[in-house]
């Protein structure tokens, strides 16, 4: 099948622009993690990355945790053959070694290939999934996507503006924390005092971001509060000292304190958790600080929840 004039000449601007790849990389907003996106791709308007005119050709961006690019590297030296009929590949980048897969598949009853990339960070490991229709493999070709790939690339630091800026509330105090970062784009954060690099455990942190549909009856809502707080990452031996019903901010809300331990080191921790009952979806805050640090870092927490304010 012959391109289209119009398709073809996008297809040799696709082609003309690899040679000016590397200089123009563009971060979705709150990620450390950018690339050049190829000719015809724009920013996303529902997701983190880029997509053409008509939402057909998607290229995701997104941040994993740390250990995911070592346990891809692992798996790519065991098996280095791939598997399933999966392509198994690796290409230098600025971030670093990445490594991707091609595979075949469908969106639906439409033929697509999709893309796979993950590349080293500093505390993170960042992530890319592309995705490009039958249609459209001829001017988003699998040589086309490996040269976006080699441009991936990580800048260092996200202004807290920048981030706090995609939170669907603002921050108005943040009681001196000044490490700032993005857990869920748009949807969850982290102040603290701590970094990725050296831990957060062992000085006082916090985790804001907004949850789904919770209880509406009192005692449902206290029993869901104490089974939340006795569920939070990393905490283990878990005591319940204090949880009851609150006002936040004239909200209906739930304070649960538990004591445990926490991080590497075996932290000695407490732990404050403010659940601040919404319609749709509800804010939680998840406070940890070292017990021997909880006078001072609670007056800081407190701080910070009050100062949270809807926008618009």
């Amino acid at each position: 099948m012959k391109l289209t004039r119009p398709l073809a000449a996008l297809a040799l601007l696709v082609v003309s622009a690899f040679p000016a790849l590397a200089a123009d990389a563009v971060y979705p907003p709150g990620l450390r993690l950018g690339m050049v996106p190829l000719v015809g791709l724009s920013k996303a308007k529902t997701f983190p990355g880029f997509e053409n005119e008509d939402g057909s050709v998607k290229v995701l961006i997104t941040e994993l945790p740390p250990a995911a690019y070592n346990e891809v590297v692992s798996a790519f030296n065991t098996n280095p053959a791939g598997a399933n009929g999966i392509k198994p590949d690796k290409i230098e980048t600025p971030a670093g070694l990445a490594y991707f897969t091609t595979e075949s598949g469908k969106a639906g009853d439409a033929p697509v290939k999709r893309y796979s990339m993950i590349v080293p960070g500093t505390g993170f490991s960042g992530y890319v999934a592309v995705q490009v229709p039958e249609n459209a493999s001829k001017i988003y070709t699998d040589e086309a996507v490996r040269q976006m790939f080699a441009t991936a690339t990580i800048r260092k630091e996200v202004s807290a503006d920048e981030q706090i800026g995609l939170l669907p509330f603002k921050i108005t105090d943040l009681a001196g924390f000044k490490d700032v970062r993005t857990l869920v784009p748009g949807a969850s954060i982290i102040l603290a005092d701590g970094n990725e690099s050296s831990g957060y455990e062992s000085k006082p942190f916090m985790i804001l971001g907004l949850i789904g549909a919770t209880p509406q009856q009192t005692d449902d809502r206290a029993r869901f509060a104490q089974e939340a707080a006795m569920q939070i990452p990393g905490v283990r031996e878990s005591r319940v000292t204090m949880s009851e019903p609150i006002r936040i901010n004239g909200q209906p809300g739930f304070e649960t304190r538990i004591d445990g331990i926490s991080g590497k080191d075996k932290t000695p921790v407490t732990v404050v958790q403010w659940i601040r009952f919404g319609g749709g979806t509800s804010l939680r805050i998840i406070a940890s600080a070292p017990r021997d640090q909880w006078s001072d870092a609670f007056t800081r927490f407190r701080a910070v929840r009050d100062g949270i304010q809807p926008k618009g």
